[in-house]
């Protein structure tokens, strides 16, 4: 296993809308920390505090159905999960 490793995952939260209104944005920061214990097979996650903003934007009732995130393990085991955003790359015609 290597230092740390790093990946990026889209996340369905579609079945939030299963629970009821007043507890959906809880139950997608559950979701988001059980789909990172299974996929990187450690215990202690951490939310990145832009994802949590993100997930909560809207309110209690009304979270995002998918997410973009990226997820990565240090050498610890801790599991740290923030907003994937994309790098553009420039280029640059001569």
């Amino acid at each position: 296993m290597s230092e740390s490793e790093e990946r990026v995952y889209t996340i369905n939260l579609d079945k939030v809308v299963l629970s009821p209104m007043n507890k959906r944005s809880k139950r997608a920061i559950n979701m988001i920390k059980e789909f990172s214990m299974k996929h990187m097979k450690s215990e202690e996650v951490r939310i990145d505090e832009e994802l949590n903003h993100l997930i909560w934007k809207r309110g209690i009732r009304n979270p995002p159905r998918s997410i973009r995130v990226k997820i990565s393990r240090d050498a610890d085991g801790i599991i740290r999960v923030k907003p994937y955003t994309e790098e553009v790359k420039e280029d640059t015609k001569s």
